[in-house]
C-alpha cells in the first residue's frame, strides 16, 4: 500500500492576465497560501513556463524549482493536454483547434501537427531536466465524429484511425522511454482515448509500449456512466496520475449524457467544484492507496457554479481531508501468538 502524495493543484484554470495568476512567482504564493503541496504545470502557458527553454536549459529548470521552493513547492507533473489534442484533429475541428497553435500554423493543419510532436519532445525533455516521472497529455482524436454508428460506420474506419493515432504517437512514447518519462493519456470524452476499450485498441497499437500510462479523471466517468471504481482495478497498473475534479449525473425526462447541445449549467452531466458532486471519492482514495498508487491527487477545478478561488481553497482541503496514511501495522496483532511449526501442525491435526 502507498500514501498518496497531495495535494496538488493543475494550473491551467487558473493561470491568468491579472495578478497573482500571471506569473509562477506570485500564482506559487497564492497556491501555498490555499494549501498545496505541488503544481501542476501546463506546458503551453508561457506566462508561467517556457517548455522549449527548459529543454534546452538545466539552470532555467533550476530557477523554475527555486521559485516554487521557495514558497514550500514542487512540481507533481508538466501537463500537455493542449499539445496532445494537436497530435490528431479531425478536420471538423480545425477551426477550433487553429486557436491552440501560432498564428503562422493557422489554416495547415499538417504543419501543426509538426509543431506540436515538437512541442511534446520539447517537454518530455523538460520533464526529464526537472526530474519529473509522469507527464499528462490527451491523445487527440480523428475518430470521435463517428461516435455514434448512425450511419453506419464504414468497416476499417475505426481501425484505420487508431492505426495511424499509433503511428503519430510512437515516436513521442520512444521518446519518454529515452528520458525515463511515462507518458499518461487522461481518458476524455472528445479524445480517441475516452474510456477503457479505447484505451486498450491504442495500447495494442502501440505494442503495448512500457511508457502508455492513464492520467484517471473519475469526473469523465461519471458523464459517461462507466464504472469507475472497477475501472481502478481493471487499469491499476496504468494509473500514474490523478485529477481530483467532481461531476453530477441527473437524467430528465428530455435530456441525458448528450445533453442536448445546452451549455454546461443547463446538461444534465455538468462538472462541479470537488465535493460538490458524486463521485465517491472516498471509495477512490481507498483503492488508490490499497493499489499502490505512486502518484499525486491533483486538484482540476472546473465547476459550472462556484468560483474558482473558493474551489481551490475547499478543494485542498477536500483532498487533505481524503488522502489515507496508510497503517504499517496490522489491527490485531495484539492478540497474535507466536507459535512454531510444530504447534501450526497440532492446531491442523496433521
Amino acid at each position: 500500500m502507498q500514501t498518496i502524495k497531495g495535494p496538488s493543484i493543475h494550473l491551467a484554470q487558473f493561470s491568468d492576465d491579472v495578478f497573482p495568476f500571471n506569473n509562477l512567482a506570485s500564482i506559487a504564493a497564492w497556491v501555498a497560501d490555499n494549501g498545496f503541496k505541488a503544481v501542476q504545470l501546463p506546458a503551453w502557458d508561457k506566462r508561467l513556463f517556457d517548455v522549449n527553454l527548459a529543454a534546452e536549459s538545466q539552470s532555467y529548470c533550476d530557477e523554475i524549482k527555486g521559485i516554487l521552493d521557495q514558497n514550500g513547492l514542487q512540481i507533481s507533473e508538466l501537463s500537455t493536454h493542449i499539445f496532445g489534442q494537436l497530435m490528431a484533429v479531425h478536420p471538423a475541428y480545425d477551426a477550433l483547434c487553429d486557436g491552440f497553435a501560432p498564428s503562422y500554423l493557422h489554416g495547415k493543419p499538417t504543419e501543426r501537427t509538426r509543431w506540436a510532436e515538437q512541442q511534446m519532445l520539447a517537454s518530455v525533455q523538460a520533464s526529464a531536466r526537472l526530474g519529473l516521472q509522469d507527464m499528462g497529455t490527451f491523445s487527440g482524436s480523428l475518430a470521435w465524429p463517428y461516435i455514434f454508428p448512425f450511419p453506419q460506420r464504414p468497416e476499417g474506419l475505426i481501425e484505420t484511425a487508431f492505426d495511424e493515432l499509433a503511428r503519430r504517437w510512437t515516436p513521442i512514447l520512444n521518446a519518454c522511454d529515452e528520458y525515463d518519462v511515462n507518458l499518461c493519456y487522461e481518458i476524455h470524452p472528445g479524445e480517441d482515448l475516452h474510456d477503457g476499450i479505447s484505451f486498450e485498441m491504442f495500447l495494442e497499437r502501440t505494442n503495448h509500449h512500457p511508457r502508455c500510462q492513464i492520467l484517471f479523471d473519475p469526473s469523465h466517468f461519471i458523464l459517461q456512466q462507466l464504472n469507475y471504481l472497477e475501472y481502478l482495478d481493471i487499469y491499476k497498473d496504468f494509473i500514474r496520475m490523478f485529477h481530483v475534479k467532481d461531476a453530477e449525473f441527473t437524467p430528465t425526462g428530455r435530456q441525458g449524457m448528450y445533453g442536448g447541445y445546452q451549455n454546461w449549467g443547463d446538461r444534465a452531466g455538468r462538472f462541479r467544484s470537488t465535493g460538490d458532486g458524486q463521485v465517491d471519492f472516498k471509495s477512490i482514495f481507498s483503492k488508490l492507496a490499497h493499489n499502490n498508487y505512486q502518484g499525486w491527487a491533483t486538484l482540476e477545478w472546473e465547476c459550472c457554479l462556484k468560483n474558482k478561488e473558493d474551489g481551490a481553497r475547499e478543494g485542498a482541503e477536500f483532498i487533505q481531508q481524503n488522502i489515507i496514511h496508510v497503517t504499517d501495522k496490522i489491527f490485531d496483532d495484539f492478540a497474535a501468538a507466536p507459535v512454531n511449526q510444530s504447534q501450526i501442525n497440532q492446531l491442523l491435526g496433521i
